[in-house]
């Protein structure tokens, strides 16, 4: 099925009959060439390109329980390349150009909205930071935009500007930046994988490997075994249990990052606006919720909530920023499980199981890097070689000493 303005009108004609489902419900095969564990943004993005882009055939990808139950569903819909470090930018600017044609690409409405995002800078210092990072991102052609404290407030007049903690010198905007509805994501890659011939098999929850002399031959799972001559993990903040089944430890934590919506208000933001002074950001959705988020919980968890410490150093983030924003009300929360690396950068790699990959590690990195992500897994599991936008992302450079500490706040994921 085709989407155009001339299918929405000829169904709203004929009483909307026409409509079939996006994707099929099919049965697991004995066996498959690929088999993509984790039917997240990134497993669907992967399967997507590797069927589309790369020409495989006999593709499956399984999730444990239905497509967009997971992050996929639960962030706060962000996308961007404002990154400075050579082993980061390329990557997510590669990322941008990917969801800049998503929608052409994949015919489905993701409602990508290019608003802009504005990193506020409240010391000399920040500046220098900031200044050197917009030099980074002109490099890779990202766009980088030095705005005064003046420019600010024409801008976005409602900031505190005038904190006595933190006031407000200006700001570094990536004006192609902006977000994306995170469920239309995931639902156009699993539509555009299943019209490739992908199989998406939900309910279906790995529980074991079958390894052989040092080779992966398939997955145990809820609905039987799945044979496979290559498996992708992409599971996010699930990665070390599913991983610990192949007899592997990572070298990441899992923690819960919680996410805000606020009442419907008019129109107030026009983008995406971080507090420089603390984690906290925000934009506002279509339907006039404020959407904003902050720091992930400090402890290891695998539950999808958070604690209310969190909640309560978020909020005071936002009052800091825009003080306007207290008497608004709180609609709801929710948490996503994050892969937090030691370095604060993804990992996409093959492992020592010959036939075995790794796409984890993406902090809070994740959706912004969907496409890339998926484009890029769907590079080694087709080829055997990297990216060349992910080169860097090695799980041995822990090893190596080639960490990408893009936040340089050293190996303590608790405070990436």
């Amino acid at each position: 099925m085709k989407f155009s303005g001339f299918k929405v009108v000829k169904e709203a004609l004929t009483g909307h009959k026409g409509w079939t489902p996006l994707w099929r419900n099919p049965e697991p095969k004995p066996a498959y060439d690929i088999v993509i564990v984790g039917g997240g943004g990134h497993g669907l993005a992967a399967a997507y390109y590797l069927a589309k882009t790369f020409g495989k055939l006999n593709i499956a990808v399984l999730e444990k329980g239905w497509i967009g139950s997971g992050n996929a569903g639960r962030n706060t819909t962000i996308i961007r390349s404002n990154y400075l470090l050579p082993g980061n930018q390329p990557f997510y600017e590669f990322s941008m150009k990917l969801w800049e044609n998503l929608e052409q690409d994949t015919n489905f409405n993701s409602m990508v909205s290019q608003r802009g995002i504005i990193n506020l800078i409240h010391s000399d210092g920040q500046r220098d930071a900031y200044r050197r990072r917009g030099n980074a991102m002109m490099i890779s052609d990202a766009g980088a935009r030095l705005l005064s404290r003046e420019q600010l407030k024409d801008m976005v007049p409602f900031l505190n500007f005038d904190n006595a903690r933190f006031p407000i010198k200006g700001g570094l905007m990536q004006t192609r930046a902006g977000t994306a509805r995170h469920d239309g994501v995931v639902w156009g890659y699993a539509r555009g994988a299943d019209m490739h011939g992908v199989d998406i098999i939900q309910n279906c929850e790995v529980t074991g490997f079958k390894i052989e002399d040092g080779r992966v031959l398939g997955l145990e799972t809820s609905r039987g075994f799945i044979g496979a001559k290559k498996v992708g993990v992409s599971v996010a903040g699930s990665s070390s249990r599913v991983m610990a089944k192949a007899g592997m430890r990572l070298p990441i934590e899992s923690h819960v990052l919680q996410a805000f919506v606020s009442e419907g208000l008019k129109p107030t933001i026009p983008g995406v606006i971080t507090f420089g002074a603390g984690h906290f950001y925000v934009s506002q959705s279509d339907k006039g919720g404020l959407v904003f988020g902050g720091d992930i919980d400090g402890y290891n968890s695998y539950a999808q909530r958070g604690n209310l410490p969190v909640v309560e150093d978020v909020v005071e983030g936002g009052m800091a920023l825009m003080p306007m924003i207290g008497r608004a009300r709180l609609l709801r929360g929710w948490g996503g499980l994050l892969d937090m690396s030691m370095d604060g950068s993804p990992i996409i790699d093959k492992t020592h199981i010959d036939g075995l990959y790794l796409n984890a590690g993406w902090c809070y990195g994740g959706f912004k890097a969907t496409p890339a992500s998926g484009y890029a897994f769907a590079h080694l599991l087709a080829t055997d070689t990297p990216h060349e936008t992910a080169t860097a992302f090695r799980m041995d450079r822990f090893n190596r000493g080639y960490v990408i500490d893009e936040k340089g706040v050293g190996a303590q994921p608790n405070l990436h």
